[in-house]
């Protein structure tokens, strides 16, 4: 699967990239659950979102990820559905959910990393979100 039948929604695409940074790492932690089914249930982007679709989403991010150039349909898909306005606030869901279990595992890093070159973020506006990111994650 290379392409999906139909257009993805700008909601299924910020999932799609959640669910991509908590697969990242091959270990899909509760943590990470609990932060993508919070922001689904509490951001007003998804207000209109049907929760049912997060499990779609994921089939497909899954089915992607067992393809040698998954990653790069996954991100085809984003940039075709996404808007533009979006790329911030889908990087920002993305590092919500990397650092949601306390830890960043290196191959987080790397599709964070990722996901800043394909959406464009800029340098000082990325560093400003993984900050904000780091912040709301603190523990004692």
């Amino acid at each position: 699967m290379t392409d999906a039948p139909h257009p993805l929604s700008p909601q299924d695409c910020l999932v799609a990239l959640m669910i991509a940074v908590s697969a990242s790492d091959e270990n899909v932690r509760t943590a990470e659950l609990v932060k993508i089914d919070s922001a689904v249930n509490n951001l007003p982007v998804f207000a209109s979102y049907d929760v049912d679709r997060v499990r779609e989403m994921s089939v497909l991010v899954f089915e992607l990820f067992s393809q040698e150039d998954g990653l790069d349909a996954l991100f085809g898909m984003i940039r075709n559905d996404l808007p533009e306005v979006l790329f911030e606030t889908a990087y920002a869901l993305a590092c919500d959910v990397a650092a949601a279990d306390g830890t960043l595992q290196e191959t987080e890093l790397r599709l964070l990393e990722e996901i800043r070159y394909e959406l464009e973020i800029d340098r000082l506006h990325a560093a400003a979100i993984e900050r904000g990111a780091r912040a709301r994650h603190m523990s004692l």
